[in-house]
C-alpha cells in the first residue's frame, strides 16, 4: 500500500522494452543517436509544433533551471507561485543556473491568477535599476497540491505575461496527469495557449529518469544546449534517455498511465470519505489527494506498512481524533486491490 509518491513506482512495461530493444551494438553519442531523431519528430507531432526544439534531461529540477535560465537573465525575477516547485523543492537551483535571479512570488497558494500576477508585476516597477527586472513567468500543470489550470485560466495569465513582454515557462512534470483531466491536447495546453517552452515529464508517470524539455520558439535552442553542457547534464549515452521517451510516447502509453494514475487516485479519494473523521482539503483533479485523517486512523495505516506522505504531527503522541493532513499519490501501478485494502484499514 504505496501511496508516497509517483517517483516511488515502477517504470512502465513498454519504457523498459525500449531501453532493452536499445541496448545493442554502437550508437553516437550526446543525443546524435538516430533514436533522438525519432523521438523529435514523435513529440513535434504530438505537440503540433514542427519547429519546436527539443532536449532531453535526467531530472524535473534539471528541466526547470536550465529552462528558466535560458529564458532570464541574472538582473531579472521569475514569477511563481508560493508553492511552485522551483520555490519550495529545488534548493534553490533555478537561483542558482540562472546566475541569481530571484523569484517572485504570485498569490498565496499553488494556483494564481491574472489578478495576482497583474499586482505581481507591478510591485517591481520597469525599468527602475534599483529593482529586479521583469523575467518569465513559470507555472506549474498539475500543482504541487494536485490542482490544474484550464487552458483558459493559462491562456489569460499568458496574456498579461505577454502585455508586459514576458516568456512563459511550465513545469510540466505532472504534464500528462494534467492533459488526462482536462481531456484537452498538449498543444491546447501549451502554445496554442501562450507557452513558450515546457518540460514534458516522464519520471513521475513511469519513466525511469526523464524530462523532454521543448521550446515552441527555435531561438532558445542554442543557449539551452550550451547551459546543458556547461551544467553537466548532456548525457554521453544519451540514447537511453531517447528510448525512455519513445517507449512512453508508444501506442499512447503516457496518456493512458497518467489516466489510470488519475482513476486509481478518484477511486482513492472517495473511498475517503467514508472514512470516519475524514476531510478532503483540495479537490481532486489528478492522481495526488490531500486529506486530513484522526491520528489514531494514520497510526492504524502506518502499522499494517501504508507508505504516504504525514504533513502534520506528531504521530505517536496526542488526542486519538485531531485530524492530521497527509498526502497519497497514485502511480500507473497501484491496484485496486491496493487502494480497497487501505480504505478497509482506514474505516477499522
Amino acid at each position: 500500500m504505496n501511496f508516497a509518491s509517483d517517483n516511488a513506482g515502477p517504470a512502465l512495461p513498454q519504457v523498459m522494452e525500449a531501453m532493452i530493444a536499445a541496448n545493442t551494438g554502437h550508437a553516437p553519442s550526446y543525443g546524435a543517436e538516430a533514436l533522438m531523431d525519432a523521438l523529435r519528430d514523435r513529440l513535434r507531432a504530438l505537440f503540433e509544433a514542427p519547429q519546436a526544439s527539443i532536449y532531453l534531461v535526467a531530472t524535473g529540477t534539471a528541466a526547470n533551471a536550465l529552462a528558466l535560465a535560458t529564458l532570464s537573465e541574472p538582473w531579472q525575477t521569475v514569477f511563481c507561485t508560493p508553492l511552485a516547485h522551483i520555490h519550495t523543492d529545488e534548493c534553490n537551483a533555478p537561483e542558482f543556473f540562472t546566475g541569481g535571479a530571484k523569484l517572485s512570488l504570485v498569490g498565496t497558494g499553488d494556483k494564481m491568477t491574472p489578478e495576482d500576477l497583474t499586482r505581481a508585476i507591478a510591485a517591481w516597477p520597469a525599468g527602475d535599476v534599483h529593482n529586479p527586472q521583469h523575467g518569465p513567468l513559470a507555472l506549474t500543470q498539475a500543482t504541487e497540491r494536485g490542482r490544474v489550470y484550464s487552458c483558459a485560466e493559462i491562456a489569460a495569465l499568458c496574456d498579461v505575461a505577454r502585455a508586459h513582454g514576458l516568456p512563459t515557462y511550465m513545469d510540466g512534470a505532472r504534464l500528462a496527469n494534467a492533459v488526462a483531466a482536462l481531456g484537452c491536447t498538449p498543444a491546447e495546453m501549451t502554445w496554442k495557449a501562450g507557452v513558450d517552452a515546457v518540460s514534458f515529464g516522464g519520471t513521475k508517470n513511469g519513466c525511469l529518469g526523464v524530462e523532454a524539455v521543448i521550446f515552441f520558439s527555435p531561438e532558445n535552442a542554442w543557449e539551452f544546449e550550451l547551459r546543458r553542457k556547461r551544467s553537466a547534464h548532456l548525457f554521453s549515452k544519451h540514447r537511453y534517455l531517447s528510448a525512455q521517451m519513445l517507449g512512453y510516447l508508444a501506442d499512447g502509453t503516457w496518456r493512458e498511465a497518467a489516466q489510470t494514475a488519475n482513476t486509481r487516485a478518484a477511486r482513492l479519494a472517495q473511498g475517503l470519505r467514508d472514512v470516519p473523521g475524514a476531510e478532503i482539503v483540495h479537490p481532486r483533479e489528478v492522481n495526488m489527494i490531500f486529506a486530513r485523517l484522526p491520528r489514531a486512523t494514520h497510526q492504524r495505516l502506518r502499522a499494517a506498512g501504508a507508505a504516504y506522505a504525514l504533513y502534520e504531527g506528531p504521530l505517536d503522541t496526542g488526542p486519538a481524533d485531531e485530524p492530521l493532513m497527509a498526502r497519497f499519490v497514485c502511480d500507473w501501478s497501484v491496484s485496486e486491490d491496493e487502494i480497497d485494502r487501505f480504505l478497509d484499514l482506514a474505516k477499522g
